[in-house]
């Protein structure tokens, strides 16, 4: 390992600002675990069972989010090394076989393979800091940033590994506290009593373009995902006029969440990057962000699949908090996404939430598709006012709130 000390080193970063082919495969494994998430949740959502019905719904956070942490810290690990080392080559694609072997176990991750999925996630959210570890000098703040993150990642292994061991009803609560204190960890900087305070963020953003057109590739492929449920809901389901209507309507729906995205806050990403005085809070916001509309647009994807089942059957509660509730979950981190590229809060956006809120409950008593064609409507209506918008108002520059 020594010939290869400080290969994986920051620098180089400018001149490979781009994502190279490899984070693209990288990306391509996440299209089929996300993917294999909305195969996991439809039919507990299509459940008789009421309780089964909700708990599905925190059973998507606890299997997706995972997934989501691993790509984030692979995409702030190849932002801050150079992506063309060895070493960092070889933990993108391991991390891609992680990911691979986790969604690999999604159906039954509640009731046997439950180490397939905890097993992989440790490995990789421990192995990989203390990988880079040896490559810094001793004292570097980047180097006790992925000290501190090792301490902490195994610290939560026990959380994860018992889950993975336990009883499948205990499975769930312990694995959504393993993932809750990774995440509050990272938040506060995974602080660890007796080491330095000085470290480097984990959240600090360079001055390349790569992490930001990153996260325009996440939510690009939460939407090719997103397409690829459609077609496989559209392919198993009996081909009759209301799923034929459905598939429009989410396609429509596709195209429109990626409108709203890229309308100005969405593309102009790098360039509030290079106008930005605090990269960390940037880092950090818009990361969350685009988690967050990801969660969205897959709980849109789950939408869609229920619809091709039961276009217009009576939907259950939960059916339409879904529907509806996936795009107002897209729209809320687009919000905060529109605050960090110009510092100022989307009314349009408010809004749309506040309609697709106030339409829940009564399209309970109507029926899936039109619930389908409520949400459509109203991200229509948001992309209209976005294009008014433009026109009453010339292009603008990023004025990022840091």
């Amino acid at each position: 390992m020594g010939g290869d000390r400080g290969r994986g080193a920051p620098g180089g970063r400018e001149s490979a600002g781009q994502a190279n082919f490899l984070e693209l495969f990288f990306d391509l494994v996440l299209v089929f675990a996300l993917n294999g998430v909305v195969s996991r949740i439809v039919p507990s959502l299509s459940s008789d069972d009421v309780t089964v019905r909700w708990a599905s719904l925190s059973d998507t956070v606890v299997l997706a989010l995972p997934l989501l942490w691993l790509w984030t810290t692979t995409g702030h690990i190849t932002s801050r090394f150079d992506p063309r080392q060895r070493l960092i080559q070889l933990m993108v694609l391991a991390s891609a076989l992680g990911i691979l072997i986790m969604s690999t176990s999604l159906p039954y991750a509640f009731y046997g393979r439950g180490l397939a999925f905890a097993v992989p996630y440790v490995l990789l959210q421990v192995g990989r800091p203390l990988l880079l570890i040896r490559t810094l000098p001793v004292g570097d703040t980047v180097r006790l940033l992925y000290t501190r993150t090792a301490i902490w990642s195994a610290g939560s292994a026990i959380l994860w590994i018992g889950g993975g061991l336990t009883k499948e009803q205990w499975r769930a609560t312990l694995w959504g506290l393993a993932i809750v204190v990774d995440l509050v960890a990272a938040r506060l900087g995974w602080p660890v009593p007796g080491m330095p305070n000085r470290f480097a963020s984990a959240w600090a953003v360079e001055r390349s373009r790569h992490l930001p057109e990153r996260y325009q590739q996440l939510l690009l492929i939460a939407l090719g995902e997103s397409v690829l449920a459609l077609g496989i809901g559209y392919t198993n389901a009996p081909v009759t006029v209301a799923t034929t209507i459905g598939l429009m309507t989410a396609f429509v729906t596709t195209v429109l969440v990626w409108r709203v995205y890229f309308h100005r806050s969405g593309e102009m990403l790098g360039e509030a990057l290079d106008a930005v005085t605090d990269r960390i809070v940037l880092g950090r916001v818009a990361g969350a962000a685009h988690i967050v509309m990801v969660f969205g647009i897959l709980a849109t994807a789950i939408g869609y699949e229920i619809v091709q089942h039961h276009a217009l059957g009576r939907p259950y509660l939960a059916w339409v908090v879904v529907i509806l509730g996936g795009p107002a979950l897209f729209l809320f981190g687009r919000i905060r996404l529109e605050w960090v590229v110009f510092n100022r809060v989307s009314r349009r956006r408010i809004v749309g939430i506040l309609v697709l809120v106030a339409l829940i409950v009564p399209l309970a008593f109507t029926g899936a598709l039109i619930a389908s064609l409520a949400a459509a409507a109203v991200l229509l209506g948001v992309a209209v006012a976005d294009a008014r918008h433009s026109v009453a108002h010339p292009p603008e520059t990023p004025t990022p709130h840091a």
